[in-house]
């Protein structure tokens, strides 16, 4: 994993990349999908109105079935003047979201054997959906 912080401006960017040096069991490639789909149905409610709870929620579903969480911690969090701001994607941070806010989508998983992945987006609120800040990630691990 490459987990990468920028700033552009006095603004930072936070993402993470997964790729493998040489081929990964099916289980870590099927880990990099559910991650992908997590940011993918966090996407479709992140709207202004929603809360950043709900986000944890959509993603949750995904990755455990909604059991509230995983030793991965908060799913993502704000961005802007400082790497990691408020609001947190946790079940119990009902910040409502606005038009304009920044934040990071990062799911988390744990993957049977001990191996953890993490996968970061940016994404900014706007009134007629999320507008992505960073190039999303394809579905499939990057081989190399």
């Amino acid at each position: 994993m490459l987990d990468a912080g920028l700033v552009w401006d006095g603004y930072f960017c936070d993402y993470d990349r997964n790729f493998a040096i040489g081929s990964v069991s099916q289980a870590i490639k099927d880990g990099h999908h559910r991650l992908i789909d997590a940011t993918s149905a966090a996407i479709e409610v992140a709207k202004p109105g929603a809360t950043a709870a709900d986000l944890f929620h959509a993603m949750d579903k995904v990755l455990t079935g909604g059991a509230g969480g995983s030793d991965a911690g908060r799913y993502g969090h704000g961005l802007g003047m400082q790497l990691t701001e408020w609001p947190s994607i946790i079940p119990g941070d009902h910040t409502v979201l606005e038009e304009g806010m920044v934040l990071t989508l990062e799911p988390g998983l744990e993957i049977a054997g001990g191996s953890g992945l993490v996968h970061e987006e940016n994404i900014v609120i706007r009134a007629d959906g999320p507008e992505p800040l960073t190039r999303f990630s394809a579905p499939d691990m990057v081989e190399i």
